[in-house]
């Protein structure tokens, strides 16, 4: 018998295990925009530590081992902000992206009150884009990031994430 994935808040002891995921899913996003210089590549061990302390950090588990994990914070406007979201490559296709996009998102509705949800995804990252376009985001805009990847802007009233979670 399998084990299943669960989902839970991320600890302070899961910050390598999801610096080590986060690095080894975004490979696939730095060679498709040829841009290993993307945020979730080059940011540091001690910024992660601080993202687990200070936002909603949930995580992906296949027993021990971190398999997933998604941030959220909510902004001075009361915007969900939602980011770095990745399953491990062979686990992709199962359905985990959604469930750990829903915990974001219910997490950040309950705990600060966001009244929407805004994330991003590279213009070039059509499964990711996918994702958010079946979650019922919608496109609002489009910016390049620091690092000269073109983001695709999304978002969706969180009025409405107990329809699509219900779709």
């Amino acid at each position: 018998m399998g084990m299943s994935v669960t989902i839970s808040a991320a600890t302070a002891q899961d910050v390598e295990q999801i610096f080590r995921l986060q690095y080894l899913c975004f490979q696939r996003e730095a060679e498709l925009y040829d841009n290993y210089r993307i945020d979730p590549l080059v940011q540091t061990l001690d910024a992660l530590r601080a993202e687990v302390a200070d936002d909603l950090v949930f995580v992906a588990r296949l027993g021990d081992e971190v398999v997933g994990s998604v941030r959220g914070f909510t902004d001075a406007e009361g915007t969900g902000l939602i980011g770095k979201l990745c399953v491990h490559p062979r686990l992709q296709g199962h359905g985990l992206g959604s469930r750990l996009l829903l915990a974001a998102e219910s997490a950040l509705s309950a705990e600060r009150a966001a009244i929407r949800f805004r994330l991003h995804s590279g213009h070039r990252s059509e499964t990711n884009l996918r994702l958010c376009r079946r979650a019922g985001y919608a496109r609002v805009g489009a910016v390049t990031g620091a690092d000269g990847v073109q983001l695709i802007l999304l978002e969706k009233d969180a009025a409405d994430r107990q329809y699509v979670a219900s779709a």
